[in-house]
């Protein structure tokens, strides 16, 4: 029986590998450190030279840094003449560093985690052979169960002088922002890092997105959009709809992009804000029957791919990419192969209460359906909306744009709530657990009654009292 000898981990025979995970992020961790728990041989592939994956090396946790800083520096401005003399200077060099310095640990941090848990790490890549074997750095593994979270990348942008665009982890490693950028794309990463440039960047900074579609942030319900667009707009932040780009050039100035329309655009530095496709090319799922389109593998509630053995989790699976719901769908996962082994119950995901939130300031936070998608498919709804809201909560805030709209069933429950404001993330998180357990808007409106006061949260009182007049 042939042994892998992994460095500075405990050996293991191939033979007896109970799962294999491929990838090494947030969703491929949550999975192999559970299943290790409960007692399973796990071992991790990671292609990538610095394991712990996008969330932690490239995205979630590092934006955070630039976040927090924004956050600040915004709020300063919103209260110059209001209690704060002058805003402070903002350092995006030294936000850098601090970002840096929390990344560069997440590779041995990972390695030694999956050491101490007894998790054997294996570098390199995956490659199936066929249903029930896989080939990682030349070596073929035949697992009981296979767990694919290989993450995403960033889309290929199909346009002459694409090479001049840097990727949103270029952008995060940059040293310091020049007088214009323009971000490709109107989803998440535009928005976010569109905001950090506009609060940290030079004084006289130039920012600017550009979507293909009529509107950007399509998944997000169009009439906060509009006032988060109008709110950044206030901040220099100039969105520019239903633009298709032709093709890039560089020039001794910088770069400029031509449009079909025939307009010229010229940038310092044109950033990649499109969005990200399944990371899922070099798996050669044929061999294993992995069923697959351009949204990523197919997978059922369960997790469950079209080979039984295999699973699919995070963002290589056609679902939800978001950092929580990958970790959501690493304990599914992990739940149904110890159930297959009569170690438990087979379990589901829902992705009905799935909270997204961007990171701009004002925070946008969405959870459930929007009104858009309510129409759409016919749904019976009551509404409680308010914008540019003028509560004592955001006058002390300087915030001129906060904004709500919380959609409620004829039964009163919550169908979807849209926050538009400097904590939505808190509001969305309670919204989300009244959703969850099925809570009518009556019966919240009146559990909020006592929230800690004056605060955010305490607001959700007034944001409920026309669905509960309207429901009682």
């Amino acid at each position: 029986m042939s042994v892998f000898r992994s460095p500075d981990f405990t050996d293991f025979t191939m033979d007896e590998l109970d799962v294999l995970v491929v990838g090494s992020g947030t969703a491929g961790q949550t999975a192999a450190y559970d299943l290790r728990e409960a007692g399973l041989k796990v071992a991790v592939a990671e292609k990538s030279d610095r394991p712990g994956g996008v969330c932690a090396l490239h995205g979630c946790q590092p934006k955070k840094w630039f976040y927090e800083v924004t956050e600040t520096i915004a709020r300063c401005r919103h209260l110059e003449g209001k209690g704060i003399d002058a805003v402070p200077g903002a350092s995006w060099a030294d936000a850098l560093e601090q970002k840096n310095a929390f990344t560069s640990a997440v590779p041995d941090r990972t390695v030694k985690g999956f050491k101490n848990a007894g998790i054997t790490y294996l570098p390199g890549d995956a490659r199936f052979l066929g249903p029930d074997s896989i080939e990682v750095a030349g070596r073929v593994l035949h697992p009981r169960f296979i767990i694919l979270a290989t993450g995403a990348r960033p889309m290929p942008l199909a346009m002459e002088g694409s090479e001049h665009i840097i990727t949103s982890t270029d952008f995060l490693e940059l040293t310091r922002l020049p007088e214009s950028i323009l971000f490709v794309g109107g989803g998440f990463i535009s928005f976010e890092f569109a905001h950090f440039a506009a609060r940290l960047g030079p004084r006289n900074i130039r920012v600017r997105i550009m979507e293909v579609g009529n509107r950007p942030l399509g998944p997000f319900d169009s009439e906060m959009v509009e006032l988060l667009v109008e709110a950044s707009s206030e901040e220099g932040i100039e969105v520019l709809s239903g633009v298709q780009i032709a093709s890039i050039d560089q020039f001794s100035g910088g770069f400029r992009v031509h449009t079909r329309g025939g307009d010229l655009l010229d940038a310092d530095l044109i950033v990649h804000g499109a969005g990200r496709v399944p990371n899922i090319e070099d798996l050669n799922l044929d061999a294993a029957g992995i069923e697959y389109s351009a949204r990523g593998i197919a997978v059922d509630s369960g997790m469950r791919t079209s080979n039984r053995g295999v699973f699919a989790i995070g963002d290589c699976a056609a679902t939800v990419q978001l950092a929580r719901v990958a970790d959501f769908e690493g304990y599914v996962a992990s739940e149904n192969i110890l159930a297959d082994l009569g170690r438990g119950e087979r379990t589901t995901i829902d992705y009905e209460a799935v909270p997204a939130m961007l990171f701009t300031y004002p925070q946008y936070g969405m959870l459930g359906k929007t009104e858009d998608t309510l129409k759409k498919q016919n749904i019976a709804y009551r509404k409680s909306f308010g914008k540019n809201l003028r509560w004592p909560t955001y006058r002390r805030v300087g915030m001129k744009h906060a904004a709500y709209k919380i959609l409620a069933g004829e039964d009163g429950r919550i169908l979807g709530a849209h926050i538009l404001s400097d904590n939505a993330s808190g509001l969305i998180g309670l919204i989300r657990h009244a959703m969850i357990n099925g809570i009518a808007v009556g019966d919240l409106h009146r559990q909020s009654i006592m929230s800690p006061y004056p605060t955010r949260e305490s607001d959700l009182v007034y944001m409920l009292k026309p669905l509960v007049s309207r429901t009682s």
